[in-house]
């Protein structure tokens, strides 16, 4: 009975679990290398918000808005 067991059997429910931390193994090493890259290119942020402030000096040289209005929207772009 021990062999009954021991034998394929119990081989075949160890394939399964072997097959399961697998994929778990590799979604956490594509997750991984997703958020590094991610955080590699998060500074990208810094030169949209300069464009930005670009775009809202330009506005401001126009007249298209006055002092106070590019110091709120300066202010919430810095």
């Amino acid at each position: 009975m021990m062999s009954y067991f021991w034998g394929s059997n119990f081989g075949y429910g160890t394939m399964f679990f072997g097959w399961i931390f697998m994929i778990l193994f590799w979604a956490l090493v594509i997750a991984g290398i997703v958020l590094l890259v991610k955080s590699l290119t998060g500074g990208n942020n810094s030169v949209s918000a300069g464009r930005a402030l670009d775009v809202l000096k330009e506005r401001y040289a126009k007249g298209e808005i006055d002092k106070k209005e590019f110091e709120e929207k300066k202010k919430d772009l810095v």
